[in-house]
């Protein structure tokens, strides 16, 4: 029994594929591509994560001050820089560990370690500030009016 003939390719035409090199170039280019994408996207999740804490915090407030309205009833949200946590009536909202919380609010009714801010039936409140900073230096500022309860939010720059 005889081998089958070796079949040749016909004149000029070439196997197609990728050298050696040319698949070293398109990993290394493609390590590099993720090297400056994965820091980015870091950035990215942390901006997201800290606008979803400010848009948490101004939901929170807002749901306590139309709750006293309807309810007829004083509402009261605690905000606990400690840990990060403010809680209305059951609900308890867990901001990141890496923003910066700092509460002003009516002394008299603050409680041990707790900022509290009053909404009263009304429409208005004790009134008071929560301020969420990040690490690289810059926040919000959600602030309750006393007269009219209304949450309004500024950024702003520490120097």
């Amino acid at each position: 029994m005889r081998a089958p003939p070796l079949r040749r390719q016909p004149a000029g035409r070439e196997l197609a594929g990728f050298t050696l090199l040319e698949l070293l170039a398109a990993i290394t280019i493609a390590g590099m591509l993720l090297a400056a994408a994965v820091p980015a996207s870091v950035r990215f999740y942390q901006s997201i994560q800290y606008r979803q804490a400010v848009r948490e915090v101004i939901t929170v407030l807002a749901s306590a001050r139309y709750a006293a309205v309807n309810s007829g009833r004083a509402q009261d949200v605690a905000i606990n820089p400690g840990t990060n946590r403010i809680s209305f009536r059951e609900q308890v909202t867990q901001l990141p560990e890496k923003l910066n919380v700092v509460v002003h609010s009516a002394r008299e009714i603050n409680r041990r370690d707790e900022g509290v801010i009053r909404f009263y039936p009304e429409g208005g409140s004790s009134g008071g500030d929560i301020e969420l900073e990040r690490p690289d230096a810059d926040g919000i500022r959600v602030s309750v009016d006393w007269l009219d309860g209304r949450v309004t939010h500024a950024r702003y720059a520490l120097d």
